[in-house]
């Protein structure tokens, strides 16, 4: 078990009360897997933490969870608790409890019911290990009062699926298939962290299989028809998705810029020199072209950028008004580029003066 989990789960029981690993971490660590998912379950109170870890994030007290900053490394540590009163498919009323079986009891599905207590020594009260043997995710409790509840567990299902390699217990399809109108209150973050999820593991065909099966309401088309060989962004570029999917500048102009790319032949060398051989070697993967066919084409383009251009600034000035000088550069990149003019200056000069009316 990993030093600083177990430097917590220590301090928490040297105060007096009781402490675990919970849910990725077990799991994680039963199957052989590397993981960074550290959650803590306790029957301390977040005021009890407090005095154990004076400088702890208590943002999500009223939650009943603190994040405990161990160096580097943040753990999530929760009071047992129940989960009661849902609202809006999503969030409890939440009464702490005084036992690990009854907040075991509240878990979304039983693979993550699996523990681990300070030495090392699984807690296995509710048999995760069985499901996790058989690759298989069952909730816990009834289905269909689980998945009614928090709409949420329909894309955690699959997600997990996804990145386990995991089948879903023919109940949770059911319930899954009952509920999942309800994922139109759930908020397109969370949305959005669950696909990207999905999208970014090497298991994404199927995960989008059983997206596709399941026929999850997402405010998005066009599943069918991904190549998922190439990046998360790569994934959502080739997509029809609601406006209110949240995506940073720089992500939206990579998206944007791909969806562009998708429409053209990357092989032309002006796309290739356009875009560069990022953006071209992205939309190659998807296309299904070999990015060694798209490193020679772009090996071959005269220049690649407008810098390489062998009249300067500075002696183009002497030949056109300043205020000519972009559109004149954007010319002769493409005419230099798409090998209509050899990149020389005395050429160069000569068109420039000829299409121009140069001054010399």
């Amino acid at each position: 078990m990993d030093i600083t989990l177990i430097e917590v789960l220590n301090k928490i029981t040297k105060a007096g009360y009781e402490a675990y690993v919970v849910g990725g971490y077990p799991r994680d660590f039963y199957l052989g897997r590397k993981t960074t998912d550290y959650d803590v379950t306790t029957n301390a109170t977040p005021e009890d933490l407090k005095k154990i870890f004076p400088d702890l994030d208590d943002k999500y007290s009223e939650y009943g969870k603190v994040i405990v900053k161990m160096g580097e490394t943040l753990i999530e540590v929760t009071t047992y608790r129940i989960e009661l009163n849902y609202q809006n498919h999503r969030k409890p009323t939440i009464t702490y409890a005084t036992e690990l079986s009854i907040d075991l009891k509240r878990r979304d599905f039983i693979i993550n019911t699996l523990c681990m207590d300070k030495h090392g020594n699984f807690i296995d009260l509710l048999e995760a290990r069985k499901d996790i043997d058989k690759k298989l995710i069952r909730v816990v409790g009834n289905a269909k009062e689980k998945i009614e509840q928090d709409s949420l567990r329909i894309l955690r299902a699959i997600r997990f699926a996804t990145t386990l390699n995991f089948k879903l217990d023919t109940e949770l399809k059911e319930a899954i298939s009952l509920y999942k109108k309800n994922l139109k209150e759930l908020s397109f973050h969370r949305k959005r962290e669950e696909l990207n999820r999905i999208f970014e593991s090497d298991n994404v065909e199927y995960g989008i299989e059983l997206l596709k099966e399941i026929e999850v309401e997402l405010d998005l088309s066009g599943l069918s028809k991904v190549n998922t060989r190439t990046s998360v962004l790569g994934i959502w570029a080739q997509l029809d998705f609601s406006s209110n999917y949240k995506f940073s500048k720089n992500e939206k102009r990579e998206i944007e810029k791909l969806k562009q790319l998708l429409k053209q032949d990357i092989l032309d060398p002006y796309i290739l020199y356009q875009y560069g051989y990022y953006y071209c070697g992205l939309i190659a993967e998807i296309k299904g072209k070999a990015k060694g066919e798209i490193i020679e084409a772009y090996k071959k383009i005269p220049i690649h950028h407008r810098d390489e251009i062998a009249l300067t600034p500075k002696e183009l000035m002497r030949l056109v008004p300043r205020e000519e000088i972009g559109n004149v550069y954007e010319d002769l990149e493409q005419q230099i580029v798409s090998g209509n003019l050899e990149n020389v200056k005395v050429f160069i000069k000569k068109y420039v003066m000829k299409k121009y009316n140069g001054r010399k």
